[in-house]
């Protein structure tokens, strides 16, 4: 979800939504392990607020979300410049920005999409699936410009990987995450679909969003059942039946039967959860922040992220068990959202920062 809504309508209860723009902008306040290896822990720095990962299908690469907005090009009238998607090489430990080039597909996306976002993506959650035809799929939430789902195929590029752009959906709302579904549809988390107020507010204690799904010619609709309180992260199953929520403001991880349209069970955790991943051997990790505490430091009118959390869950059973706890060890990062597993370690995005952090895979 926007870091607005992340911050200011779960931690502070209301705060106004001035106060985590001015926090988006800012540099971590808090003093944090610099960059380069320190013994079983990595901090790699030269990313953008990677708010979500994807392992590249050669297992060579991360795909790497920019939450940033960098507001207009350079002139007057110049056009809107977002964060784009940044590959990082899992062997040179470089950052680079991902190429985009544009092949409208009327098999991809909504007939209706207005064409291509260009420079104007600020991509924020993510999915990578194969689809039916062979091809890599690759499904971004753009807040650039319009609120929508960007859909694009992702190619070998000279050893590295690039994107094409092949359509889009445009939302109702704002999206959070997307996940793909083996039919090219998807299912979208719509935190705050269902906000009401001038101020943006959620009903106190209540549900403020869903999960929307979205099917080639049928469009968007409810999925039953999945109202809940800032819904986040969300994957599914390889053959599209389950569905994994995270139900941000209740710490809660949800289990779906996209079939019979039952819920299947949870598992809490001991955090807020925001992004999901799949691990190679069919278990999810999770990630989120513990919470937030007053000003850091006092008087600066920010925001202290306190801490965060990763755990490991069995989808069949919604067993949690913790993997990682960030009071372990001195400061990492702030505003931890994913969690992805490489081999026997784990890669750490942030809807904050400049880093992506390596720990080990207990």
């Amino acid at each position: 979800m926007h870091l607005t809504t992340r911050i200011a309508i779960l931690f502070a209860v209301g705060l106004a939504s001035s106060v985590t723009q001015h926090l988006q902008s800012q540099s971590t306040p808090a003093p944090q392990m610099p960059c380069g290896n320190h013994g079983d822990i990595a901090v790699y720095c030269g990313a953008r607020q990677p708010e979500d990962l994807e392992l590249a299908p050669d297992g060579k690469f991360l795909i790497a979300t920019e939450y940033v907005n960098q507001g207009r090009g350079v002139g007057s009238g110049g056009a809107a410049v977002g964060g784009g998607v940044m590959l990082f090489d899992l062997v040179k430990k470089t950052f680079s920005r991902m190429t985009q080039t544009v092949q409208a597909d009327k098999f991809w996306g909504d007939p209706a999409c207005p064409g291509p976002i260009g420079d104007a993506l600020v991509s924020h959650g993510s999915s990578l699936a194969r689809r039916r035809d062979g091809r890599w799929a690759l499904y971004l939430v753009n807040h650039g410009g319009r609120q929508s789902i960007e859909m694009y195929e992702l190619k070998p590029a000279a050893g590295s990987w690039a994107l094409v752009w092949r359509g889009c959906e445009i939302a109702k709302h704002d999206y959070n995450d997307v996940a793909i579904l083996p039919d090219g549809g998807f299912v979208g988390t719509y935190p705050t679909g269902l906000a009401t107020g001038s101020d943006g507010r959620a009903p106190a204690g209540g549900p403020t969003g869903y999960v929307a799904r979205w099917t080639p010619g049928g469009g968007e609709s409810e999925v039953p059942g999945t109202r809940m309180r800032l819904p986040n992260g969300v994957v599914v199953s390889a053959d599209g039946r389950y569905m994994y929520v995270n139900e941000f403001g209740a710490r809660l991880v949800r289990k779906f039967d996209l079939q019979d349209g039952k819920e299947g069970g949870s598992a809490k955790v001991d955090f807020l959860p925001d992004n999901l991943t799949w691990t190679r051997q069919g278990l999810l990790l999770v990630a989120g922040i513990k919470g937030a505490r007053g000003e850091c430091p006092e008087g600066s009118g920010r925001l202290c992220i306190d801490g965060f959390g990763v755990a490991e869950i069995d989808p069949s059973t919604m067993q949690a068990r913790a993997i990682f706890d960030s009071a372990t060890v001195d400061p990492l990062m702030s505003g931890v959202s994913v969690a992805l597993a490489v081999d026997r370690s784990v890669y750490l995005g942030a809807f904050l920062g400049d880093r992506v952090v390596k720990i080990p895979y207990k």
